[in-house]
């Protein structure tokens, strides 16, 4: 019988944490790469997903995604329903507090939810969201979590315990799920007002790369901790993490020398989540040689496919199918390559001996995730924008999503000096006192009369 392990449940704990602050991570990383009269929205929908979520996750959640498998690898039951059999100083999930894992793996669902959010950037209604999100994580992510995490001897999930495909910490389960998910709604909710028509650039860079470091940093909980001990398996999925991020920032900094001349700072911070993405599912099954190959082909290759988009002529506002849905299947597909036995995952690819068993594991992982996601999510998508819809108006759009939605703005100017301005173009030609005129006005510049620069 297992024993409780202090230093476990201590690493486990602050693994947890670091993971949640991912998502406040992921709230700057987006906020920052929208425009600032949608900011505030898109915070939002992040934070958001943080209480609705740990709601759900408490009363079933749960239950259906690691609790005793009753559906041939496909669902937990609901014998740990509101947490119940799981509080006491008995309840062990191997050398930790049950009631630790269970908070561990919701930072999981947390974040899978939230990074759905960038692909439909600006044109959301709050409360649409906000029902995509239960619905989304109780018929999608609870059950594929179900598939790759519940392990049980041979009964456990269907793709991580019966089929033995590799996901240490969600490649599939996290980011393709949530990248196929974006995809659908990306399609179902159209193209923003003006795109490719109207410059859309991040209104904040230094927001950006706050956000993708503090990702960077989460992230060790979220690999590391994946271990769900402090041991030797934590330190291989560390090292790796640290490794494969550096090298895809590289690589993603390389395409845009190559491809537009000058390196950038969103491409690094970008490049960055790439490789972040890519370790994810196989920082336990490779050397550190193997996860630098990995960081290098996830910057590469997703750096290239963030153009798919509008080749294809689909929106996804801040390329989470660029980066996550693909990120997710380049880390999980070269698991069948790149795996070494001397990794704590103990298997070997193809490049180390061990045939195409394993990257077949993978394929199937991969479609079969992606698939399911892809499905459910726009026919959920499909039955929110028929009842309650989807988007919000054109003109909400327009004016921003931040006014329409919440009634407040992201940064309030009118502070800034004194006097009035003069809404450039109005033809009453009146002076306008500043607190009298905020972002929902006409999309216009504004001249202060008394000593200031053109805004």
């Amino acid at each position: 019988m297992p024993e409780l392990s202090a230093g476990d449940t201590a690493w486990v704990l602050t693994s947890a944490a670091l993971v949640l602050l991912m998502t406040p991570g992921l709230a700057l990383f987006y906020g920052g790469m929208v425009r600032a009269k949608g900011v505030l929205n898109m915070l939002m929908m992040n934070f958001a997903a943080i209480a609705v979520v740990s709601v759900l996750w408490v009363l079933y959640g749960f239950s259906l995604a690691l609790s005793t498998d009753v559906g041939g690898g496909l669902l937990g039951g609901l014998s740990n329903v509101g947490l119940r059999g799981l509080l006491g100083d008995d309840s062990l999930s191997g050398t930790i507090p049950s009631t630790v894992f269970v908070a561990f793996q919701a930072m999981f669902a947390i974040i899978t939810v939230a990074l759905i959010s960038g692909a439909i950037a600006d044109r959301a209604k709050f409360s649409a969201w906000l029902v995509f999100v239960a619905l989304w994580s109780t018929l999608v992510y609870f059950p594929v979590a179900h598939w790759v995490f519940f392990f049980d001897d041979g009964n456990g999930g269907w793709i991580g315990d019966r089929l033995g495909a590799i996901d240490f910490a969600g490649g599939t389960a996290v980011h393709i799920n949530a990248g196929a998910a974006a995809l659908a709604l990306a399609l179902i909710l159209g193209q923003r007002v003006g795109w490719r028509k109207e410059p859309m650039r991040p209104h904040n860079l230094p927001l950006v790369l706050l956000g993708a470091s503090l990702l960077w940093f989460g992230w060790f909980g979220f690999n590391a901790g994946s271990a769900v001990a402090a041991d030797g398996a934590a330190g291989v999925a560390f090292i790796n993490t640290q490794a494969a991020t550096a090298a895809a920032v590289l690589g993603w900094l390389l395409v845009e020398k190559i491809r537009d001349g000058k390196p950038t700072t969103l491409g690094a911070a970008s490049g960055a989540v790439a490789g972040l993405v890519a370790i994810t599912p196989s920082c336990s099954s490779v050397t550190p040689i193997g996860a630098l190959v990995i960081g290098v082909a996830a910057g590469v290759l997703c750096a290239l496919a963030v153009s798919l988009k509008t080749k294809l002529g689909y929106d996804d506002s801040l390329d989470v199918v660029g980066v996550h849905l693909v990120g997710g299947m380049v880390g999980s597909l070269l698991i069948g390559l790149f795996a070494s036995a001397a990794a704590p995952a103990g298997v070997d690819g193809l490049l180390y001996g061990g045939g195409l068993s394993q990257l077949g594991r993978q394929t199937v992982a991969v479609v079969a995730v992606l698939a399911y996601s892809f499905v459910v999510s726009w026919l959920i998508g499909k039955a929110i924008d028929a009842t309650i819809g989807f988007r919000v108006s054109t003109e909400d759009e327009v004016n921003g999503i931040d006014l329409a939605e919440h009634a407040e703005t992201a940064y309030d100017f009118s502070t800034i000096g004194g006097g009035t301005w003069r809404i450039a173009g109005e033809r009453s030609g009146q002076e306008v006192p500043v607190d009298s005129y905020n972002s929902s006005g006409p999309a216009r510049p504004a001249e202060k009369t008394e000593g200031s620069v053109t805004r």
